[in-house]
């Protein structure tokens, strides 16, 4: 499989901050990779440095197969990209901005840039400075899309559209991938990317905690919840040999996400004597992503002094 993108503990820091912390991720061609995490965690700075527009202090990395600290120009005529807050030229009509892009790029810009105009609703008279944030982003996504990149790159791109445009706008990105184009998202709307990414990375203060095909990971993670019938009990064995990424509790009931949850372990819960209502549930991407971005919490249902204790008593 070729990869679109390939990065190799990648890091990054600002003076004394370290931003990214030995970022390791593969980006297959063809596919809608939705990179999630909160503000803060990294994800404009890994793009920008993906792009060329800064280095990274260490590691190595390739995209379209170009060194974006070396081959800046020419990865970014082959690429498509859209910032969370993008720079136009305030004195420019919609109809300008279009027609002063189309001079870096191939024949059928122009056409493609004045369609997407259209399909947006953007008045082509209309001065930059005078649209709104969600107006400016549908210029800066016509701009982006219309030469047909190879590659393209979108930081938060979906922020102040309506909701019809913004469902057409990312269902469309699933016709790219069809047709072979790679799709690369950063953003924070988990639910709007389950829709449709193919892969999913999730990166939280600066480290990557998973990369992997979405629905390879909701195979493998699993939400298990139980009731326990006398919380004073030693937590059971059987929890030792998965590994929990979260946990909750309220009252007698837990709920935890983890990995290693199969279908002989869930029949050894049901057979313990002191627990109730297991269940077990594929999570949904929000899930997923507070499993992997939260710490695990301390489960007070149970205690494993309690022997101690009750021999203390």
């Amino acid at each position: 499989m070729s990869h679109a993108i390939k990065m190799d503990q990648i890091s990054k820091r600002f003076g004394k901050l370290d931003v990214l912390d030995r970022v390791s991720l593969s980006v297959p061609q063809g596919t809608v990779f939705a990179l999630l995490g909160e503000n803060g965690a990294g994800k404009s700075t890994l793009i920008r440095g993906m792009l060329g527009y800064h280095k990274f202090n260490s590691g190595t990395i390739s995209v379209l197969g170009m060194d974006p600290a070396r081959e800046t120009f020419e990865l970014r005529r082959r690429v498509g990209y859209v910032a969370d807050a993008p720079g136009l030229y305030e004195w420019m009509t919609v109809a300008q901005a279009g027609w002063y892009a189309s001079g870096f790029y191939p024949e059928g810009f122009l056409q493609n840039y004045d369609r997407m105009v259209q399909e947006f609703s953007l008045r082509p008279d209309a001065k930059i400075r005078d649209l709104s944030k969600g107006m400016r982003a549908k210029v800066a996504l016509a701009l982006a899309v219309a030469f047909d990149p190879e590659l393209l790159v979108l930081d938060e791109p979906t922020s102040g559209l309506d909701p019809l445009v913004r469902r057409s706008f990312l269902e469309s990105m699933i016709d790219r991938a069809a047709g072979g184009k790679t799709v690369f998202i950063s953003s924070h709307q988990i639910h709007e990317v389950e829709r449709i990414a193919d892969w999913v990375g999730i990166l939280h203060q600066g480290r990557l905690q998973v990369v992997s095909p979405l629905e390879e990971l909701k195979n493998e993670v699993a939400m298990l919840s139980y009731s326990v019938r006398d919380p004073l009990l030693a937590q059971p064995d059987e929890l030792e040999r998965i590994q929990i990424l979260h946990q909750s509790q309220q009252g007698r009931t837990v709920t935890c996400m983890a990995r290693g949850c199969n279908t002989d372990l869930v029949a050894e819960l049901r057979n313990n004597s002191n627990l109730m209502d297991v269940n077990v549930v594929r999570p949904n991407l929000e899930e997923l992503y507070i499993g992997f971005t939260q710490p695990i919490a301390v489960n007070p249902a149970f205690n494993r002094d309690a022997d101690a204790k009750s021999s203390v008593a």
